[in-house]
């Protein structure tokens, strides 16, 4: 059973609500989102901006605040909260040197009086970078993606029950197994439209020479396969080039696969970044293999505990 406080300065309520409790957490850029229908009564007055907190048992599980209400005739009020990750659309420009991304990300929360919690060390130094008329979403999923292209290493940051929170995506896989027992229905599809490149084209402005020069990166098989599907981007310099190209056709080069379960038994632990191990049989396919939360939607209703999961996956084991 879970528990719903909505906290007006000194004020504590715990309201009556009607209908189902929706929880959702996307895996980059937005912010968690609660949505709850409460019946309004003498007692009960909050305003938006008003702090709400969710609770399953003892574990914390949503902390924010209100965004938006709607009230009908029928005295019940529809409120929308998100967490702490939605003043990340702020707008902004900064000018940095030589900062990695958690340096950047615990800089900027601090100018926008976030609260932080834990925030791993990205490591990867930037040498500089220019960001202009960007929300604060935009400007940190770029050093993030810098980061990745240039390191492998993924990183996802999310509110943690009021706290600013980055952590490296191969720390965040749980001990929780999906299949046919735990869910109720699924949909499984691949695509080359979209995240896949088999050509990677880098260019930069070759000040000496005059004139623009490029790096070329490709897969001859896939592209005999498929046809090319190219990434284009302008960079600064020619610095760590062929590195920078090789990293991104290892990590667009390959079929998106993607899974969506409806309805399966809940856990509170689930959320948009963390791994969950799939364990399916899809037509004379096996999944057995770890899929990455893209998004997650939470149902709570009573004791009733569902949730839906758009997974993401690389290869599966046939």
């Amino acid at each position: 059973m879970v528990q719903l406080k909505i906290i007006n300065g000194e004020r504590e309520y715990t309201p009556v609500v009607v209908g189902d409790i929706k929880w959702s957490t996307e895996r980059a850029g937005a912010p968690g989102i609660l949505t709850f229908d409460v019946v309004k009564d003498e007692n009960l007055n909050f305003q938006e901006g008003n702090l709400v907190q969710l609770f399953m048992g003892e574990v914390p599980i949503f902390y924010g605040y209100v965004f938006q209400k709607k009230r009908n005739k029928g005295k019940i009020i529809s409120v929308t909260a998100y967490d702490q990750l939605r003043y990340l659309k702020n707008k902004d420009s900064f000018i940095f040197e030589g900062l990695t991304a958690t340096q950047f990300i615990t800089t900027v929360a601090d100018i926008f009086s976030l609260k932080v919690g834990e925030i791993t060390d990205t490591e990867y130094v930037i040498e500089k970078g220019l960001l202009n008329d960007k929300t604060l979403f935009d400007m940190f999923q770029e050093l993030l993606d810098t980061t990745l292209m240039n390191t492998k290493k993924l990183f996802v940051l999310y509110d943690d029950f009021g706290k600013l929170t980055l952590k490296n995506i191969e720390d965040m896989k749980l001990d929780i197994m999906l299949n046919q027992e735990t869910a109720e229905d699924f949909d499984y599809s691949t695509s080359i439209d979209g995240e896949t490149y088999n050509q990677i084209k880098l260019a930069y402005d070759d000040k000496e020479a005059g004139y623009q020069k490029g790096f070329e990166e490709k897969d001859e098989g896939n592209i005999e396969k498929w046809g090319v599907l190219q990434y284009y981007e302008k960079i600064n310099s020619n610095v760590g080039i062929e590195k920078r190209a090789k990293t991104l056709l290892e990590l667009y080069n390959h079929k998106t696969r993607t899974l969506s379960i409806k309805n399966a038994f809940g856990s509170p632990k689930v959320r948009a970044g963390c791994s969950v191990a799939v364990s399916l049989h899809l037509g004379d396919i096996n999944v057995n293999h770890y899929f990455v939360c893209e998004k997650v939607t939470h149902t709570f209703q009573g004791d009733m505990h569902l949730m839906d999961l758009t997974l993401r996956g690389s290869d599966f084991i046939v």
